[in-house]
């Protein structure tokens, strides 16, 4: 594998700027540098782990600091339920409070001075009758009288026009634009709040400005807002943050209404921030329609990239991850070139296709600190490939784990089988998150219930994608077959699927259950595939092939049918693929002339030949895949 040169991730040197940090994402990274230039809204849409908090992070530092405010609340001596609001520039707010608060000690130094007396004297005459003129009783007066001098002191207050006004933002020593995550906030989180008062009346209330409480987007003023998973916000709080975009300012009151603080409301509070919304394509469906249309007028929508090239520049990039990461964790140690080789390795394995590197980079940063932590354990002061190693077993998703326990479970109990042949059942392979598992399907005929014709008829928890595969498999057979089967129900069931099935990735495996049920020819049980096929017999590409075969061996398969499309997507070590048969299939025809076992009469299995047109003269399939089924 080639890389630039180093002895060990030490080498590599980390860039200082975060967003200069962010993998693969160039594109996004000069948007976002346009946007922090002219002020502009984001929304970056993606899977998760592919850099989207970092971006907004990133992007933070790209702001002026000489921008910053102070944000302090006065009261308001005209009205106290609604505060007046200060705007300064970042670090006058301290001053301004501390010369409120000068102002304040003056003015309360002769009543402090006047209690202090008053409680001196107490004290003297009750120490004095208690111990010299020997009344005990006066001390238990003594205490009483001190008691109500103090709550006393609490009634008395100073004018209102010396008041210490609430610094609500503080701005003074911030190194950078602020940053701040609101993912998940609640109204009063996000929007700002107003505390309950308890004691509102008797001279122990408390002054409403100082109950005042700032929100995200108020925090944020002048920085950045970061909301992953937009759509989690109510639509009442995402009407809310549009009118905050839009104003670039906001009132803050309280959010409950049976809070005394529902009856104060502040003037308009700044929220001129930049807002980077984050989330994946679903959650669009929850975005407030008005919102999108604000942050597209005003901003950029960026489609974050999952995938990137194999190639040595970006291999090195890679490098330059795993240094990174190792710098920032700062508990384990850096990674030699054998350990940094099997890391890409493994983002090769995870992209899933050929010639691509995974940018779910927060998954392969779990990787290495796993391997790092396996390395300190074992007292070593550099990680090495045999760390890596076993790190993969120790950081297994937990996906992989059920899925672990789910092959070994079925084994046990014969849910499926890995030897001999069986008329109508099949081995099919699915992904749990993402790791492989077996998935087991049967099919039986059956004489139809209904006078007009039969039915395909399957169960299993199938869901819509899978539903529709199977009618696109019924639909095959029906226009392919040389039989007449519309006297008979066709039964489809797959075996203890008790989470449910969802994707077309089985379709070959149903149509070989199904033609082997017909037919009556059995099916080679050391056999499992995976594929879909169209309603011409082409079996079509699907994703996880490579977790779908480390399935397959562990479960004992011994070959293991694909779909050509997906022949360079194949990421095994050298042992497992001396463990295992792989062959890549385009049509049908050559699915079924692999997982069937004949037996003598050799008419049936030129049958099956013609049952589905084999690719044209010169195709590539006929060119790879002779009729041994030459194994990848």
């Amino acid at each position: 594998m080639k890389l630039m040169k180093f002895k060990t991730t030490e080498d590599i040197e980390v860039p200082k700027n975060l967003i200069d940090q962010v993998i693969g994402q160039e594109p996004a990274v000069d948007t976002l540098k346009k946007a922090a230039l002219q002020k502009r809204h984001i929304l970056l849409i993606g899977e998760p782990g592919t850099g989207k908090s970092m971006l907004g992070q990133g992007m933070s530092e790209l702001l002026p600091l000489e921008e910053l405010e102070d944000i302090l609340i006065h009261p308001n001596l005209a009205d106290k339920n609604n505060p007046r609001v200060e705007v300064v520039k970042a670090g006058e707010g301290e001053k301004i409070v501390a010369k409120f608060k000068e102002q304040r000690k003056r003015a309360e130094a002769p009543i402090n001075t006047m209690f202090k007396i008053l409680f001196l004297s107490i004290i003297f005459l009750t120490l004095y009758s208690t111990i010299i003129m020997g009344n005990p009783y006066v001390l238990f007066g003594g205490i009483i009288a001190s008691v109500f001098l103090l709550m006393g002191r609490q009634y008395i207050k100073i004018k209102d026009d010396v008041l210490v006004p609430k610094l609500l933002v503080n701005n003074s020593k911030k190194k950078e634009a602020p940053f701040i995550d609101a993912t998940g906030s609640h109204a009063g989180a996000l929007l700002g709040d107003v505390r309950h008062d308890p004691f509102q009346s008797g001279g122990l209330e408390t002054p409403s400005h100082e109950l005042v409480e700032a929100g995200a987007i108020h925090r944020a003023n002048k920085g950045v807002l970061f909301i992953d998973e937009l759509a989690t916000l109510s639509i009442e709080s995402q009407h809310d943050l549009l009118s905050a975009l839009q104003n670039h300012e906001y009132f803050i009151t309280g959010q409950s209404e049976r809070s005394s603080g529902a009856m104060i409301r502040t003037e308009p509070v700044p929220t001129d921030f930049i807002l980077v919304a984050a989330g994946n394509l679903s959650v669009m469906k929850g975005v407030h329609p008005a919102l999108r249309s604000r942050i597209r007028g005003y901003g950029y929508e960026i489609y974050m990239k999952d995938l990137m090239d194999d190639t040595q520049k970006n291999r090195d990039k890679l490098v330059r991850f795993i240094s990174q990461e190792v710098t920032k964790d700062k508990k384990i140690p850096h990674f030699d070139r054998a350990a940094v080789g099997e890391i890409i390795r493994e983002a090769q394995k995870r992209a899933g296709r050929k010639g691509k590197l995974t940018l779910k980079l927060r998954g392969l940063g779990g990787l290495v600190r796993a391997s790092g932590d396996v390395a300190k354990n074992e007292k070593s002061n550099i990680v090495k490939k045999e760390h890596v190693l076993k790190a993969k077993d120790l950081s297994k998703s937990l996906e992989q784990q059920i899925a672990d326990r789910y092959i070994s479970m079925k084994k046990d109990y014969d849910v499926y089988k890995t030897e001999g042949e069986e008329v109508g059942r099949v081995n099919g392979l699915a992904i749990i998150g993402d790791s492989g598992v077996i998935l087991p399907i049967v099919s039986e005929g059956a004489p139809a219930h209904s006078r007009n014709e039969g039915k395909i008829i399957a169960t299993g928890k199938l869901k819509t994608i899978a539903r529709e595969a199977i009618q696109n498999v019924s639909a095959l057979i029906k226009k392919h077959s040389g039989r007449d089967i519309s006297n008979f129900d066709i039964h489809i069931q797959f075996l203890q699927t008790y989470e449910g099935v969802e994707g077309d990735s089985a379709s070959i495996s149903v149509a070989t259950a199904v033609i082997s049920a017909l037919e009556n020819i059995p099916i080679d049980q050391s056999v499992a595939m995976t594929g879909s096929v169209s309603v011409r017999g082409e079996v079509l590409p699907v994703g996880g092939v490579t977790a779908k075969i480390e399935a397959a061996i562990a479960a004992g398969i011994k070959t293991v049918i694909i779909p050509y499309g997906n022949r360079g997507d194949i990421m095994l070590d050298k042992k497992n693929k001396a463990k295992i048969k792989i062959i890549p299939a385009k049509t049908l025809s050559t699915v079924l002339e692999a997982a069937l076992v004949p037996g003598d009469d050799k008419s049936l299995m030129e049958k099956i030949k013609d049952f589905i047109p084999a690719p044209p003269a010169g195709s590539i399939e006929k060119a790879v895949l002779p009729k041994k089924h030459k194994a990848l």
